[in-house]
């Protein structure tokens, strides 16, 4: 279960989203992050999970902290290093406008293997990392049911994955803050059941 983390202050504020740019939950994520736990608490849907994992920038671990009452209080909430969002190196900060002027980032529909940043990823090489910590907790976790609160970025590489595409393909897909992507593994078997799947806001 891939949960996207709330809104941040690096997407609202259009930065590149590192350890420095992070700048947790705005005001409108937290209230995603809330809506998700009443859902979830309703519903009971993931009162099956038996390991709950989040990335170690803090929009995530805050949403993970936020729903974390909706889930089964055996639960432990932990830091996995590998499935944090694409890493964007001396970039970490920076507005969007400044890191285009300043790094000119390839592109990686002609060529997915340069980094996008000095200390960066290219495409493929975070895709081999998500998929690669993706497939580690599966095997840790055999026919059990896994909470990850991660990002964007990782549940597209996680789509492919699970669908078998090209590395290098790009999906961008538009992935809600907040939604859950589920995904089966079973050994090289892989099958997406559900992506995207959001709780609507109140009204009020």
């Amino acid at each position: 279960m891939l949960i996207r983390h709330g809104e941040s202050v690096a997407n609202s504020a259009g930065v590149a989203g590192g350890v420095v740019g992070d700048g947790g939950l705005t005001p409108l994520g937290r209230l995603q992050a809330r809506t998700l736990s009443t859902r979830l608490t309703m519903t009971g849907e993931l009162d099956a999970a038996s390991a709950f994992y989040t990335s170690v920038l803090p929009r995530a671990r805050a949403t993970a902290e936020l729903i974390a009452p909706s889930l089964s209080p055996t639960l432990t909430l932990v830091e996995a290093e590998d499935i944090d969002e694409l890493r964007v190196g001396e970039g970490d900060g920076l507005g969007w406008a400044e890191f285009t002027e300043r790094f000119n980032p390839p592109d990686w529909d002609i060529n997915p293997h340069v980094e996008n940043a000095p200390g960066g990823e290219s495409l493929l090489s975070f895709y081999e990392r998500v998929t690669k910590a993706l497939t580690t907790l599966a095997e840790r976790h055999l026919g059990q049911m896994v909470v990850i609160v991660c990002h964007g970025g990782v549940i597209e590489q996680a789509v492919k994955w699970s669908l078998g595409l090209e590395p290098s393909r790009r999906l961008q897909p538009r992935i809600e803050h907040c939604s859950i992507t589920e995904i089966e593994v079973r050994g090289e078997y892989r099958r997406l059941l559900r992506f995207n799947d959001q709780s609507p806001l109140p009204n009020h």
